[in-house]
C-alpha cells in the first residue's frame, strides 16, 4: 500500500519534470498499478481462493513497486 504522503511526493516529481510527455505515461502506468492493487484488495472475484488472491495481491504490489521505484529514481 502507498500512504497519502508518498502519493503527493510522486504527484509533485511527476508534476515537475520537464519531460511532458514521459511524466504522462509515467503518470498513466501508475494509476494503472494502483488501480489494479485496489481492485484486487477488494476481492470482488469470488472465484479466487485465498491462495490465489494473496498472489495476486503480491504480484500487483510487486508492479505498483516497479513503477514507484522507477518515479522516484528520475
Amino acid at each position: 500500500m502507498i500512504d497519502n504522503s508518498e502519493i503527493e511526493n510522486i504527484l509533485d516529481k511527476l508534476e515537475n519534470m520537464e519531460d511532458e510527455l514521459l511524466a504522462v505515461e509515467l503518470l498513466k502506468e501508475f494509476n494503472r498499478a494502483s488501480a489494479e492493487l485496489g481492485r484486487i484488495l477488494l476481492n470482488l472475484d469470488s472465484k479466487l481462493t485465498s491462495e490465489e488472491w494473496i498472489f495476486q495481491c503480491e504480484l500487483a504490489q510487486k508492479n505498483l513497486d516497479i513503477i514507484r521505484e522507477k518515479i522516484n529514481k528520475l
